[in-house]
């Protein structure tokens, strides 16, 4: 395992590139919660905060392709720096709106959101110039999905000590402040100022006309319900066994086991085709999520989500290598960006719906949601692989292929 991930992180700045990158993606771990314990300390109930969360969610979602339909035309340095200071005062503003007006906190969480710096998307896309042999892009794409969730161990509890020595406002700028400074780190180097994406056909769809990758966006939508869910329900069941701070060592317990599951995915070579490696990586995360409905106790609830992490990164990575096959020529960059853009629409769906189902009936309905959202999406993938219609073969090392 040793091997692989350092064959792929031996060649000149993809380190620098890797750790800069995940600096400036720190913010998609913590502002989530942030977002959500700040609104909850000025007063307001969990139908509002799940809202508000879901605006910001939503908000991503829409505006992460159309910057990296923007990034496959200008280049990651004309693009990144500019989203990344318009996010960062939508940030800010939202702090600012901090006095319980609704609309204000919507109208920056929009902000912030909407101008997000694609930078997940940007370096998926640069790796293959910057890695030759496509052993090494292969792993880096496993590497990529594993690490990423190290910006979700440490974001939550990064809020989480923020929190509990300072006001809750803290956060949200230190959220701000490791956004601005890991873009402007990440376009540094000479690959990502080189970096030119292929001439591509004019199309008004770009990636969305390859059937298979708007099929693999369905599936990948619930899993981002899920995890949407699970954002709020966590803040849920903080307030109802009343332990201040579990909220988010529960967040990061699950990232901690998708870190620990991508590693183990990423080392080995699997003989299923991806399809049904995703199918079954869904199935567990279904499986684990089952017994949260029934509110357990606090220890059994963290072994949970741990073992539902072991999944989440390694059907992530299968992500990847889907996009890699499908992304039609020229649009690999918005072709990630809606991948993202899939994850966090159903982020937003779901963090909304279980902020509604806990206010409405009650913690256990919180995660309900969770359930349901993983069940849609095993559902859903099984159904396109029984159908005959199943997203790729066992690798892929870019976006140049056609779409199918």
């Amino acid at each position: 395992m040793l091997a692989a991930y350092r064959s792929c992180l031996s060649p000149q700045h993809s380190k620098y590139l890797l750790i800069s990158n995940l600096l400036g993606r720190l913010p998609n771990g913590m502002a989530p919660l942030a977002i959500a314990l700040f609104l909850r300390s000025q007063g307001l109930g969990f139908g509002t905060v799940g809202a508000v969360t879901a605006l910001y969610g939503l908000s991503m979602a829409v505006g992460g392709p159309l910057l990296g339909r923007a990034v496959d035309r200008f280049g990651q340095v004309r693009v990144l720096p500019v989203s990344a200071g318009i996010s960062a005062v939508g940030f800010l503003a939202l702090v600012g709106a901090g006095d319980g007006s609704v609309a204000a906190a919507s109208a920056a969480a929009v902000l912030a959101g909407l101008f997000s710096p694609p930078l997940e998307p940007c370096l998926r896309t640069l790796w293959p110039s910057v890695l030759k042999d496509p052993r090494d892009i292969s792993a880096a794409y496993a590497l990529d999905a594993s690490l990423q969730e190290v910006v979700f161990v440490a974001g939550p509890l990064l809020v989480v000590g923020l929190t509990s020595v300072a006001d809750p406002s803290v956060a949200l700028v230190v959220t701000t402040v490791a956004m601005l400074v890991g873009t402007l780190a990440y376009i540094v180097p000479e690959p990502v100022r080189h970096w030119r994406a292929e001439p591509r056909t004019p199309d008004w769809a770009g990636p969305l006309r390859s059937v298979r990758l708007r099929q693999l966006l369905v599936s990948l939508a619930f899993v981002g319900a899920g995890l949407g869910a699970l954002n709020i329900a966590t803040v849920a069941y903080q307030e109802h066994v009343g332990s201040d701070g579990l909220s988010g060592i529960l967040l990061g317990v699950n990232a901690a086991g998708a870190l620990i599951g991508g590693l183990y995915y990423g080392a080995r070579e699997w003989r299923a085709d991806t399809s049904q490696r995703l199918t079954v990586l869904l199935l567990g995360m279904f499986l684990c999520n089952l017994p949260l409905v029934l509110v357990p106790h606090p220890i059994v609830v963290g072994v949970l989500v741990f073992c539902s992490g072991l999944f989440l990164a390694p059907a992530l990575t299968c992500g990847f290598a889907i996009i890699g096959e499908v992304a039609p020529q020229g649009t690999v960059t918005e072709a990630f960006a809606w991948m993202v853009t899939a994850v966090l629409a159903g982020n937003a769906l779901g963090s909304s719906t279980a902020g509604t189902a806990e206010q409405q009936v009650g913690i256990w309905a919180s995660f309900l949601v969770l359930v349901v959202a993983g069940a849609v999406a095993f559902a859903t993938a099984a159904l396109f692989r029984r159908g005959r219609s199943g997203f790729g073969g066992p690798t892929a090392l870019s976006g140049k292929q056609a779409a199918s």
